[in-house]
Protein backbone atom coordinates (compact mmCIF):
# COMPACT_ATOMS: atom_id res chain seq x y z
CA UNK A 1 0.00 0.00 0.00
CA UNK A 2 1.08 3.59 -0.60
CA UNK A 3 0.80 6.09 2.25
CA UNK A 4 1.61 9.77 2.66
CA UNK A 5 3.76 10.95 5.57
CA UNK A 6 3.00 14.62 6.25
CA UNK A 7 5.54 17.10 7.62
CA UNK A 8 4.73 19.50 10.47
CA UNK A 9 5.57 22.97 11.70
CA UNK A 10 5.51 24.21 15.28
CA UNK A 11 3.21 27.17 15.89
CA UNK A 12 4.75 27.30 19.36
CA UNK A 13 7.38 25.26 21.12
CA UNK A 14 8.18 25.53 24.82
CA UNK A 15 10.45 23.54 27.12
CA UNK A 16 8.95 23.52 30.60
CA UNK A 17 11.27 21.14 32.42
CA UNK A 18 13.28 17.94 32.40
CA UNK A 19 12.41 14.41 33.43
CA UNK A 20 14.73 12.33 35.58
CA UNK A 21 15.59 10.22 32.54
CA UNK A 22 16.90 13.30 30.71
CA UNK A 23 13.96 13.83 28.36
CA UNK A 24 12.70 17.40 28.06
CA UNK A 25 9.12 18.16 29.03
CA UNK A 26 7.47 20.07 26.20
CA UNK A 27 4.43 22.11 25.32
CA UNK A 28 3.98 22.39 21.57
CA UNK A 29 1.25 23.53 19.23
CA UNK A 30 1.80 21.47 16.11
CA UNK A 31 0.38 21.75 12.62
CA UNK A 32 0.47 19.28 9.71
CA UNK A 33 1.37 20.70 6.31
CA UNK A 34 0.87 19.46 2.76
CA UNK A 35 4.51 18.53 2.22
CA UNK A 36 4.90 14.78 2.44
CA UNK A 37 6.97 11.71 1.75
CA UNK A 38 5.31 8.78 -0.02
CA UNK A 39 5.94 5.32 1.42
CA UNK A 40 5.31 2.13 -0.55
CA UNK A 41 4.91 -0.69 1.98
CA UNK A 42 4.66 -4.37 1.05
CA UNK A 43 4.36 -7.51 3.14
CA UNK A 44 7.28 -9.91 2.66
CA UNK A 45 8.11 -13.28 4.21
CA UNK A 46 10.55 -11.96 6.78
CA UNK A 47 12.81 -9.08 7.77
CA UNK A 48 12.67 -5.35 7.13
CA UNK A 49 14.00 -3.83 3.93
CA UNK A 50 14.29 -0.07 3.43
CA UNK A 51 14.98 1.60 0.10
CA UNK A 52 14.75 5.26 -0.87
CA UNK A 53 15.13 7.71 -3.71
CA UNK A 54 17.59 9.62 -1.50
CA UNK A 55 21.09 8.43 -0.67
CA UNK A 56 21.50 10.60 2.42
CA UNK A 57 19.06 8.70 4.63
CA UNK A 58 19.93 5.46 6.47
CA UNK A 59 18.34 2.20 5.33
CA UNK A 60 19.00 0.29 8.56
CA UNK A 61 17.96 0.51 12.24
CA UNK A 62 19.01 4.19 12.30
CA UNK A 63 15.96 4.99 10.18
CA UNK A 64 12.80 5.72 12.22
CA UNK A 65 10.67 3.90 9.65
CA UNK A 66 12.80 0.78 10.19
CA UNK A 67 12.51 1.10 13.98
CA UNK A 68 8.75 1.62 13.74
CA UNK A 69 8.36 -1.55 11.68
CA UNK A 70 10.58 -3.54 14.03
CA UNK A 71 8.72 -2.28 17.09
CA UNK A 72 5.35 -3.19 15.58
CA UNK A 73 6.54 -6.67 14.58
CA UNK A 74 8.06 -7.34 18.02
CA UNK A 75 5.13 -5.91 20.01
CA UNK A 76 2.42 -7.80 18.15
CA UNK A 77 4.51 -10.89 17.29
CA UNK A 78 3.96 -10.53 13.56
CA UNK A 79 5.31 -13.53 11.62
CA UNK A 80 5.92 -11.57 8.43
CA UNK A 81 8.24 -8.77 7.36
CA UNK A 82 7.87 -5.57 5.37
CA UNK A 83 9.56 -3.88 2.46
CA UNK A 84 9.42 -0.08 2.67
CA UNK A 85 10.36 2.28 -0.15
CA UNK A 86 10.57 5.92 0.96
CA UNK A 87 10.11 8.54 -1.74
CA UNK A 88 11.65 11.38 0.25
CA UNK A 89 10.44 14.95 -0.30
CA UNK A 90 10.63 16.36 3.23
CA UNK A 91 14.14 17.76 3.88
CA UNK A 92 16.16 15.88 6.51
CA UNK A 93 17.51 17.45 9.74
CA UNK A 94 15.15 20.34 9.06
CA UNK A 95 12.80 20.60 12.07
CA UNK A 96 9.86 19.33 9.98
CA UNK A 97 9.54 15.84 11.53
CA UNK A 98 10.35 14.10 8.26
CA UNK A 99 11.70 10.97 9.94
CA UNK A 100 8.94 10.95 12.56
CA UNK A 101 6.30 11.32 9.85
CA UNK A 102 7.72 8.26 8.09
CA UNK A 103 7.70 6.28 11.35
CA UNK A 104 4.09 7.26 12.05
CA UNK A 105 3.06 6.34 8.50
CA UNK A 106 4.65 2.90 8.89
CA UNK A 107 2.82 2.25 12.18
CA UNK A 108 -0.52 3.27 10.66
CA UNK A 109 0.08 1.22 7.52
CA UNK A 110 1.10 -1.88 9.48
CA UNK A 111 -2.04 -1.55 11.58
CA UNK A 112 -4.06 -1.77 8.36
CA UNK A 113 -1.98 -4.63 7.03
CA UNK A 114 -1.87 -6.75 10.19
CA UNK A 115 -3.88 -5.53 13.21
CA UNK A 116 -6.93 -3.45 12.32
CA UNK A 117 -8.29 -3.44 15.87
CA UNK A 118 -5.39 -1.41 17.31
CA UNK A 119 -6.48 2.06 18.46
CA UNK A 120 -4.70 5.38 17.88
CA UNK A 121 -3.95 5.45 21.62
CA UNK A 122 -2.08 2.16 21.34
CA UNK A 123 -0.20 3.39 18.26
CA UNK A 124 0.75 6.59 20.11
CA UNK A 125 2.12 4.50 23.01
CA UNK A 126 4.32 2.73 20.49
CA UNK A 127 5.24 5.87 18.61
CA UNK A 128 6.58 7.79 21.59
CA UNK A 129 9.16 5.03 22.06
CA UNK A 130 10.81 5.97 18.77
CA UNK A 131 10.43 9.77 18.64
CA UNK A 132 8.74 12.70 20.38
CA UNK A 133 7.07 13.89 17.16
CA UNK A 134 5.76 10.46 16.13
CA UNK A 135 2.57 10.60 18.27
CA UNK A 136 1.54 13.91 16.71
CA UNK A 137 2.28 12.58 13.22
CA UNK A 138 -0.06 9.66 13.95
CA UNK A 139 -2.89 12.08 14.83
CA UNK A 140 -2.06 15.02 12.51
CA UNK A 141 -4.00 18.23 11.93
CA UNK A 142 -3.77 20.95 14.58
CA UNK A 143 -2.95 19.82 18.11
CA UNK A 144 -1.46 20.72 21.49
CA UNK A 145 1.23 18.22 22.51
CA UNK A 146 2.58 17.87 26.04
CA UNK A 147 4.94 15.69 28.05
CA UNK A 148 7.54 14.28 25.70
CA UNK A 149 5.02 14.52 22.87
CA UNK A 150 2.65 11.73 23.87
CA UNK A 151 -0.18 13.80 25.41
CA UNK A 152 -2.20 15.17 22.50
CA UNK A 153 -5.22 17.45 22.51
CA UNK A 154 -6.84 18.17 19.15
CA UNK A 155 -7.52 21.86 18.48
CA UNK A 156 -9.75 23.75 16.08
CA UNK A 157 -8.34 23.17 12.60
CA UNK A 158 -6.04 25.76 11.02
CA UNK A 159 -6.16 24.00 7.66
CA UNK A 160 -5.71 25.67 4.29
CA UNK A 161 -3.39 28.44 5.48
CA UNK A 162 -0.70 29.35 2.95
CA UNK A 163 2.89 28.69 4.08
CA UNK A 164 6.33 29.15 2.51
CA UNK A 165 9.13 26.98 3.91
CA UNK A 166 12.81 27.86 3.55
CA UNK A 167 15.39 25.24 4.54
CA UNK A 168 18.89 26.76 4.82
CA UNK A 169 21.82 24.89 3.33
CA UNK A 170 22.71 23.21 6.63
CA UNK A 171 21.04 20.87 9.09
CA UNK A 172 20.45 20.90 12.84
CA UNK A 173 20.83 17.99 15.24
CA UNK A 174 17.79 17.81 17.53
CA UNK A 175 19.84 16.10 20.24
CA UNK A 176 22.55 18.79 20.21
CA UNK A 177 20.03 21.65 20.10
CA UNK A 178 18.18 20.39 23.18
CA UNK A 179 21.47 19.80 24.99
CA UNK A 180 22.59 23.37 24.24
CA UNK A 181 19.19 24.75 25.25
CA UNK A 182 19.79 23.58 28.82
CA UNK A 183 22.60 26.16 29.05
CA UNK A 184 20.40 29.08 27.91
CA UNK A 185 19.20 31.83 30.25
CA UNK A 186 16.66 34.68 29.99
CA UNK A 187 14.29 32.63 27.85
CA UNK A 188 11.08 34.27 26.60
CA UNK A 189 8.40 31.59 26.71
CA UNK A 190 5.20 31.43 24.65
CA UNK A 191 1.86 31.79 26.37
CA UNK A 192 0.62 28.42 25.17
CA UNK A 193 -2.80 28.70 26.79
CA UNK A 194 -3.58 32.03 25.12
CA UNK A 195 -2.41 30.75 21.75
CA UNK A 196 -4.60 27.65 22.16
CA UNK A 197 -7.56 29.88 23.03
CA UNK A 198 -6.90 31.98 19.92
CA UNK A 199 -6.63 28.87 17.71
CA UNK A 200 -9.93 27.54 19.01
CA UNK A 201 -11.61 30.95 18.56
CA UNK A 202 -10.27 31.33 15.04
CA UNK A 203 -8.27 34.44 15.99
CA UNK A 204 -5.48 33.82 13.50
CA UNK A 205 -4.00 37.32 13.85
CA UNK A 206 -3.29 36.63 17.53
CA UNK A 207 -1.77 33.25 16.67
CA UNK A 208 0.71 34.55 14.08
CA UNK A 209 1.68 37.53 16.24
CA UNK A 210 2.44 35.39 19.30
CA UNK A 211 4.33 32.42 17.88
CA UNK A 212 7.41 31.58 19.96
CA UNK A 213 9.91 28.74 19.59
CA UNK A 214 12.32 28.67 22.54
CA UNK A 215 14.81 26.57 20.55
CA UNK A 216 15.57 29.64 18.44
CA UNK A 217 17.68 30.61 21.46
CA UNK A 218 20.09 27.91 20.31
CA UNK A 219 19.79 27.43 16.55
CA UNK A 220 19.05 31.01 15.49
CA UNK A 221 21.76 32.34 17.81
CA UNK A 222 24.29 29.94 16.28
CA UNK A 223 23.08 30.62 12.73
CA UNK A 224 22.02 34.24 12.22
CA UNK A 225 20.95 33.27 8.72
CA UNK A 226 17.73 31.98 10.31
CA UNK A 227 16.93 35.47 11.59
CA UNK A 228 17.71 36.92 8.17
CA UNK A 229 15.29 34.48 6.48
CA UNK A 230 12.59 35.37 9.01
CA UNK A 231 13.14 39.09 8.45
CA UNK A 232 12.96 38.62 4.69
CA UNK A 233 9.65 36.76 5.05
CA UNK A 234 8.17 39.67 7.00
CA UNK A 235 9.59 42.11 4.45
CA UNK A 236 7.70 40.22 1.73
CA UNK A 237 4.44 40.45 3.66
CA UNK A 238 4.34 37.36 5.86
CA UNK A 239 1.75 37.54 8.63
CA UNK A 240 4.26 35.83 10.91
CA UNK A 241 7.47 33.82 10.58
CA UNK A 242 9.31 31.41 12.85
CA UNK A 243 11.76 28.52 12.93
CA UNK A 244 10.14 25.09 13.12
CA UNK A 245 11.23 22.52 15.70
CA UNK A 246 14.95 22.43 16.40
CA UNK A 247 15.49 24.07 13.02
CA UNK A 248 16.82 25.24 10.80
CA UNK A 249 13.75 25.51 8.51
CA UNK A 250 11.89 28.82 8.67
CA UNK A 251 8.21 29.04 7.76
CA UNK A 252 6.09 32.08 7.05
CA UNK A 253 2.31 32.38 6.90
CA UNK A 254 1.02 34.42 3.94
CA UNK A 255 -2.47 35.75 3.28
CA UNK A 256 -2.15 35.86 -0.50
CA UNK A 257 -0.72 33.69 -3.25
CA UNK A 258 0.99 36.72 -4.80
CA UNK A 259 2.96 37.53 -1.63
CA UNK A 260 3.85 33.88 -1.08
CA UNK A 261 5.10 33.43 -4.65
CA UNK A 262 7.08 36.67 -4.52
CA UNK A 263 8.89 35.49 -1.37
CA UNK A 264 9.29 31.96 -2.80
CA UNK A 265 11.06 33.18 -5.95
CA UNK A 266 13.28 35.53 -3.96
CA UNK A 267 14.40 32.71 -1.65
CA UNK A 268 14.96 30.32 -4.56
CA UNK A 269 17.81 32.57 -5.64
CA UNK A 270 19.72 31.48 -2.53
CA UNK A 271 18.32 28.13 -1.38
CA UNK A 272 17.47 24.84 -3.10
CA UNK A 273 14.85 23.71 -0.61
CA UNK A 274 12.03 26.26 -0.70
CA UNK A 275 8.41 25.13 -0.75
CA UNK A 276 4.98 26.71 -1.08
CA UNK A 277 2.53 24.57 0.83
CA UNK A 278 -0.61 24.72 2.97
CA UNK A 279 -1.72 23.57 6.37
CA UNK A 280 -3.84 20.39 6.42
Amino acid sequence: MKVKAYAKVNISLDVIGNREDGYHLLEMIMQSINLYDVLDIKVIDEGIRITSNRRNIPINHKNIAYRAAQLFIDTYKIDKGVSIHINKRIPVAAGLAGGSADGAAVLKAMRQLFKNQITDKELIELGVKIGADVPFCIVGGTAFCEGIGEKITKLQSLKDRLIVLVKPNFGASTKIVYSEYDKCTNIIHPDSRKIIEAVNKGDFDFVVNNMVNVLENVTAVKYDEINQIKAKALEFGAQGAMMSGSGPTVFGFFDSKEKAESYFYEMKKYYKKVFITRTV
